[in-house]
């Protein structure tokens, strides 16, 4: 098509290519952006700007970005009385990669979410969440640059499908009826009448293509685990079966590259002692063993066996220490020990609803929301976007920090296969900040900083680039 929304495409401007797995990209791909509503207008005009400066100065012209419009939200509403038009999907589809400002959430019926919609149309599966900290950011806690942790969330099913029934409706009154009369007939559980209802899947289709892209990520950045992040204690066969699901996945797809956590206990219980028996090995991991029922030592026997038979070969001897750490947490418990001791995780993989709160908890740490960037990712298929919402009340005022649109843009780039450009992004923000020249939000926690606009935060980025290049 030579056009979406009645806009032409840039004819300057290349697609990128999608095959076997792999993005083929050209030097002048056609990106497809969304401005944003609200605050979103101030926000692109100055990341736009960052991106174009880092591209020129990386590559000296051999490279550019052909931007081109397409449209969401309020804007889309106001121009084509829909908030997210078929054209602007089919573009992103055309063109593959795209990023985006805040959307508002229609209020009053519709699409619940503009973004989940984009998500489960181009069934961007993999929410990504990387959250580090930058030198001189304001923080809450003590040791913040402890914190540098890539969160892949699960972005199409959970909660957040929307499968739900309001209190008091014919429908919710029939779902209740049937679960207290058959489903669950005859037990002590029944849901309350005056109960609304939501359905809450988890599907190995869902949790396994996650936790893959999870420990991809980990093997090809070399990073040194990959944890499970569930309620399973509690929601045995959503949450609980998402961590049985990643760990299978783990172990068969990456058999000579991962180590379970267990396994390592077991392992390093043979190394230590090469003569120990399945028994005393078993007791060291499960200790109170003695005390279990018969059925359930002999389980454990089992898994000692099994762990020494299958992998102590390859992953004995200390070799075990080399390979990609695969462990879970419990998502309660996950939330204070990012505080306490974050640099100890470096990749989480999480259901959808737990991702949500864990990525925003983690951000909270590194400066917030406003310097906080995601992508949600499919195959074949990736937008980067601001991890904020619109804040209306500032939108026009040239004042809201840019960063999350510029760091989501640092993602892109690197996905693209662009890292000088990315590079520059992020040492010219660091540099940036570490002047002291930032926006109300860290000006007010920053004693002797200079408050500065988004434009002028913008400027100050580009002008740093220049430093940054001369130093190289």
């Amino acid at each position: 098509m030579a056009s979406f929304n009645g806009v032409p495409v840039p004819s300057h401007g290349q697609k990128i290519e999608y095959s076997n797995g792999k993005y083929r990209v050209p030097d002048h791909p056609i990106i497809p952006f969304i401005e944003g509503d609200g605050t979103g207008r101030d926000i692109w005009k100055a990341s736009v700007r960052v991106f174009d400066a880092a591209v020129e100065k990386a590559y000296n012209g051999k490279r550019s970005v052909a931007w081109y419009e397409v449209f969401a939200g309020e804007k889309a509403k106001a121009r084509f009385q829909n908030w997210l038009p078929d054209d602007t999907v089919s573009a992103i589809r055309k063109f593959r990669v795209a990023i985006k400002g805040p959307l508002t959430t229609p209020v009053g019926g519709g699409i619940r979410s503009l973004n989940v919609a984009l998500r489960q149309t181009l069934d961007l599966y993999g929410c990504i969440r990387p959250v580090k900290y930058y030198a001189g950011v304001p923080s809450p806690v003590k040791h913040p640059e402890r914190m540098n942790i890539v969160i892949f969330r699960e972005n199409t099913e959970d909660v957040y499908i929307g499968i739900e029934w309001e209190q008091g409706t014919p429908d919710c009154d029939r779902l209740i009826a049937f679960l207290n009369k058959d489903m669950l007939k005859g037990g002590k559980k029944q849901i309350r009448l005056d109960s609304g209802v939501g359905i809450k899947p988890i599907s190995v289709t869902g949790t396994k293509r996650l936790v893959r892209m999870a420990i991809q990520h980990a093997l090809d950045n070399k990073c040194k685990a990959v944890t499970l992040v569930h309620k399973g204690n509690i929601q045995k066969f959503t949450e609980g079966a998402f961590r049985q699901w990643g760990y299978d996945l783990a172990t068969e797809e990456f058999r000579d590259k991962v180590v379970t956590e267990r396994e390592s206990w077991i392992i390093d219980n043979k190394d230590k002692k090469p003569g120990i028996t399945v028994e005393e090995n078993a007791n060291l991991v499960e200790p109170g063993l003695e005390f279990a029922q018969e059925e359930f030592r002999q389980t454990i026997y089992k898994e000692v066996r099994d762990c020494l038979d299958t992998i102590y070969a390859t992953h004995g001897k200390g070799a075990w220490k080399k390979k990609l750490m695969i462990n879970d947490r419990i998502a309660d418990s996950i939330f204070q020990q990012v505080v306490t001791r974050a640099d100890e995780y470096s990749v989480l993989a999480t259901p959808n609803l737990n991702g949500d709160y864990i990525s925003d908890a983690c951000a909270a740490q590194v400066g917030g929301l406003g310097i906080a960037p995601g992508a949600n990712v499919g195959d074949g298929y990736a937008i980067f976007e601001a991890t904020h919402g619109t804040a209306p009340k500032y939108a026009d005022k040239d004042v809201i920090n840019p960063g999350s649109v510029i760091l989501s843009g640092v993602m892109m780039f690197r996905f693209l296969g662009w890292a000088e450009a990315a590079d520059l992004i992020e040492q010219s923000l660091e540099r940036t900040i570490e002047q002291k020249k930032v926006t109300y939000d860290f000006e007010r926690l920053m004693p002797g900083a200079t408050k500065v606009k988004t434009s002028e935060f913008a400027t100050c980025m580009i002008e740093n680039m220049s430093v940054a290049v001369a130093a190289d």
